[in-house]
């Protein structure tokens, strides 16, 4: 079999698991964190740090943000065993960068890698996050490239696959909705604080040998939280954010 053709059948099986896929990441942060010591020489320099490192998560979120809140119907679904596209999606963000939620969901984990301040740690998530969407997106060019035949042949040619060129940016030709961007992205925030609550709550009871967490992080956690509750209620028990 072909190499190509192999990470077509590897991206097939992935796409179909990609919604878990952070979940396997999470032990190997808790550990870096556990037998890491951060180089950070004050308290407020370690705060800095983390401010930033969620500053580059929320990037991301704002990415996909970005993404969903402009996509027209049936596009970018989140089924994970069946693809479908109504249309090529060549303006907007995706006139910069062929695959923009994978490049968004990359740099969510790259802040969380970063949080704790321990150097390899995002070497890791890097290096794996790259094999692992790099098949995923082979699976998906496939699928386009029979899908749309030319028309994508002709867009790939011009537009990169992960580091965004706004060379031949094309304004999108679909209104933005903030409706759908909170009936499908309102849990991004909470995986965020949540993260940095956990990896904040791993690394300070560590080195005090006792339970411990930052309170930044805790109102951080509570509020994503709540958002969380209510735009879940909105989306079951309402039709506000319906169309």
């Amino acid at each position: 079999m072909k190499i190509l053709d192999q990470c077509v059948r590897d991206g097939d099986r992935l796409f179909r698991w990609r919604s878990y896929f952070p979940l396997l990441l999470v032990p190997v942060l808790v550990a870096g964190v556990m037998t890491s010591s951060p180089p950070f020489s004050t308290r407020p320099a370690e705060r800095a740090w983390e401010v930033l490192s969620v500053a580059i998560a929320l990037a991301g979120l704002g990415l996909r943000v970005w993404a969903v809140g402009s996509a027209p119907a049936g596009t970018s679904e989140r089924s994970t065993t069946n693809p479908r596209a109504s249309e090529l999606r060549t303006s907007g963000i995706y006139s910069a960068v062929r695959h923009p939620l994978y490049v968004a969901n990359g740099l969510m984990a790259l802040g969380l890698a970063l949080f704790p301040g321990v150097w390899y740690l995002p070497i890791i998530l890097v290096t794996v996050t790259l094999l692992y969407y790099e098949r995923i997106a082979a699976r998906e060019e496939a699928f386009l490239l029979e899908r749309f035949g030319g028309a994508f042949e002709a867009w790939a040619a011009q537009v990169p696959a992960l580091v965004p060129s706004f060379a031949r940016y094309a304004r999108s030709t679909t209104a933005f909705s903030w409706k759908k961007v909170l009936r499908h992205e309102f849990h991004g925030l909470l995986v965020i604080a949540a993260g940095a609550f956990v990896l904040d709550a791993f690394q300070e009871s560590w080195r005090a040998k006792a339970w411990a967490v930052d309170e930044p992080w805790v109102w951080c956690v509570g509020a994503s939280a709540a958002l969380f509750l209510v735009f879940a209620a909105l989306k079951r028990g309402t039709r506000v954010l319906e169309h």
